[in-house]
């Protein structure tokens, strides 16, 4: 990715929504960073150093397991925040990492949380999107053990061409292994199985969404599920509150 190109590219959805005051004073506190492919941004348990609103780009959630295997709980796109602390010096139990690379723009956290407390609408906002982040990892529980990984890998990918704003992007069946909790050769016979029904194409390490109506149908319902709940948190904050 040409970064200098790429730089202004895209824009984080929930805080476009916040009224004008809000969002130029929070954007003269933030700095675009970019995230290469599986960066890491935090580990479980550990203190929250900076919080990420994302461009154009995919952070997933992960929670490991002793044998080294891990799953994907939850994913944040432009339409969110990583990394949102609780407390001062706060943490969450899963490791955040890039999924798809791309740009975000960044805040300490502790600052994050002083614009929070001083200001009663933004706190309503990031309570609404914490509220719909929650139900969307009790949504990913309930999808990661009763839909098919065909099923789920289309989720993942549709949620990630809208948030990337492309139909192409790079991605190893490696790391979507992680993501879907699956052994990689399981990710390849679903991507393949994709691939020969004309949804998508996939060619060194890069998926191109080539029939997104296809690709729906396809999906579990938790694609619409997801989306339409994290919409719904967009909006309400266009419109200046819950």
């Amino acid at each position: 990715m040409n970064r200098g190109v790429s730089a202004n590219a895209g824009a984080n959805r929930l805080l476009d929504a916040l009224p004008v005051g809000e969002g130029r004073r929070l954007r003269r506190a933030l700095s675009p960073v970019f995230l290469e492919i599986e960066t890491v941004l935090f580990e479980a348990g550990e203190p929250i150093a900076f919080v990420d609103f994302p461009r154009n780009c995919v952070v997933s959630l992960l929670t490991s397991f002793q044998e080294g295997a891990s799953v994907e709980v939850a994913s944040i796109g432009n339409e969110g925040i990583v990394g949102v602390p609780m407390r001062p010096g706060g943490s969450l139990a899963f490791r955040a990492v890039s999924s798809v690379a791309g740009w975000v723009d960044r805040m300490d956290a502790a600052t994050f949380l002083d614009e929070v407390k001083a200001d009663p609408h933004l706190h309503e906002v990031v309570n609404d999107y914490v509220r719909a982040f929650f139900g969307e990892i009790a949504q990913a529980a309930a999808c990661n053990r009763l839909h098919s990984n065909e099923e789920r890998l289309s989720r993942w990918l549709l949620m990630s061409q809208d948030r990337v704003g492309a139909d192409e992007f790079a991605i190893t069946h490696e790391f979507l292994g992680q993501i879907l909790g699956s052994r990689r050769a399981t990710v390849t016979l679903s991507a393949e199985s994709l691939r020969a029904a004309g949804l998508i194409s996939y060619h060194r390490g890069r998926v191109t969404i080539i029939d997104r109506t296809g690709l729906e149908a396809v999906a579990c319902e938790c694609y619409r599920s997801i989306t339409s709940e994290l919409d719904s948190v967009v909006r309400r904050a266009h419109r200046g509150g819950p």
